[in-house]
């Protein structure tokens, strides 16, 4: 049996580069580092990869010439040449990267009468139109707020946390569903919405702080039956939306709820405090039936005054990459079905951003010199999502080796997929498929994707 061997390298500039067809044999040689792959052994099904349609992302693409839009959208739309992305995420009015605050409504109102949702019809839905048409099917959509209107809330503001006001929470939940049919109206179909982008951070810019007893309080008592009421029943509800150190004792207090709970489709996370991999694990085992979806990750950038022998942090370094392909393997080998990225595009700067929060994006544009910059982090999303397809089931996978991680999965047609990231120095390893093994020299600091046909 023979795989087909792409790699991305570090220090020779390989991007997906195929290299020479890796035979396996009954018989191989033990080393001291192995990964093993049992594709009886079969876990979750893979919907796919994405990332956030926000202001920054839509107003920098409009900057951009006709040429490099077009070049942009096949970069990650094209099933083909880019990365296949059909999942793609929205801010219910503005987030910190948007060009400043905005809502749909008027001050006061309440009632939302005012309701008016064309303040996205500039920049944000002719660029999901652009990437849906690319990718040939309706982008899926999750939708997020990251604070209500500044009269609905305890500190009178949008940013700077504070809560949600009581009086303010039927109001609050109409939103969702007013948001859900006017974007479908201007031809945007919504798969699902998150409760509240964060919902323990008291950030600087747009944030509302929850309990997990008052976010399960809000869903159970106004969120789901606004959504049913308006005949929203099949869209997703996606609790937490926040990172995994704590989403264990999060999702609990709401799911051990049943009239909370049966609102809700899943569990989203994000990965800025840790890469507690295993919590993900945890929340399947105590709710299987629970779906886990990753939305939302980025490399926040420090001052490229910073020591460059840092391995992450400062725009381009090969560290950045890493960090995605990390999170990305062991969020799937832990149950997650999806994996949504932050902005899909910033410009070199990593902004706009209204609070100078600058971060990279796997791709960015230069405005200076009028040209694309195509960050590691790109390559190393590419080595899953252009060779695992929707629908693949995630296989069993054991390693053992320092700083060495892999996941496997097997599409529809029987290929199977395996993905190694070596961020150390494993010289030598022996890779085995269903008893068949091929010994492996992997260079530091890559990442390869090897499909082995059915």
């Amino acid at each position: 049996m023979k795989a087909t061997h792409y790699r991305t390298l570090e220090r020779t500039g390989e991007r997906w580069a195929e290299k020479a067809a890796v035979q396996f044999k009954p018989h191989y040689k033990v080393q001291q580092s192995m990964i093993a792959v049992n594709s009886k052994e079969k876990y979750q099904s893979h919907i796919g990869f994405g990332g956030a349609f926000t202001e920054a992302a839509a107003s920098t693409f409009h900057e951009m010439p006709e040429a490099l839009q077009e070049e942009f959208i096949k970069a990650y739309f094209n099933k083909e040449q880019g990365l296949g992305y059909v999942l793609g995420r929205v801010a219910i009015h503005s987030c910190d990267f948007a060009l400043g605050n905005y809502t749909y409504i008027e001050e006061g109102d309440s009632e939302l009468k005012s309701f008016d949702l064309s303040h996205e019809e500039q920049w944000v839905i002719p660029m999901i139109k652009r990437a849906a048409e690319q990718a040939g099917q309706p982008i899926t959509m999750l939708a997020s707020p990251w604070s209500p209107p500044a009269f609905m809330k305890s500190n009178g503001e949008m940013n700077y946390g504070g809560k949600l006001l009581a009086e303010y929470q039927q109001s609050w939940a109409s939103y969702y569903t007013k948001f859900i049919e006017q974007m479908e109206l201007r031809g945007v179909p919504i798969w699902g919405i998150s409760i509240q982008n964060e919902p323990e951070a008291d950030q600087i810019w747009d944030s509302c702080f929850y309990s997990a007893e008052e976010e399960r309080d809000f869903i159970k008592n106004y969120l789901g039956p606004t959504m049913y009421a308006a005949g929203y029943q099949d869209k997703a509800i996606v609790i937490w939306d926040h990172n995994r150190d704590v989403m264990v004792q999060r999702t609990a207090i709401v799911l051990s709820d049943p009239e909370a709970a049966k609102y809700v489709w899943g569990v989203g996370n994000h990965w800025y405090v840790s890469e507690d991999f295993d919590n993900l694990s945890m929340v399947h085992h105590l709710y299987p039936d629970t779906h886990l979806i990753f939305t939302e990750g980025c490399v926040e950038l420090t001052d490229t005054s910073v020591d460059k022998n840092d391995k992450s942090g400062y725009l381009g370094a090969w560290g950045n990459g890493e960090r995605y392909g990390r999170n990305i393997i062991g969020d799937f080998n832990n149950y997650s079905e999806g994996w949504i990225d932050w902005n899909l595009l910033l410009n070199e700067q990593g902004g706009p951003n209204h609070v100078e929060n600058y971060c990279e994006a796997p791709i960015m544009y230069d405005r200076p010199t009028k040209s694309l910059i195509y960050n590691n982090s790109y390559y190393y999303i590419g080595h899953l999502s252009r060779y695992v397809e929707i629908g693949a089931k995630r296989i069993k996978t054991q390693v053992i080796g320092e700083d060495l991680h892999a996941v496997s999965f097997e599409n529809s047609n029987g290929d199977c997929v395996v993905v190694v990231q070596n961020e150390g120095h494993v010289a030598k390893l022996t890779l085995v498929v269903d008893g068949l093994g091929a010994e492996l020299s992997l260079a530091n600091n890559s990442i390869s994707t090897f499909v082995l046909k059915a």
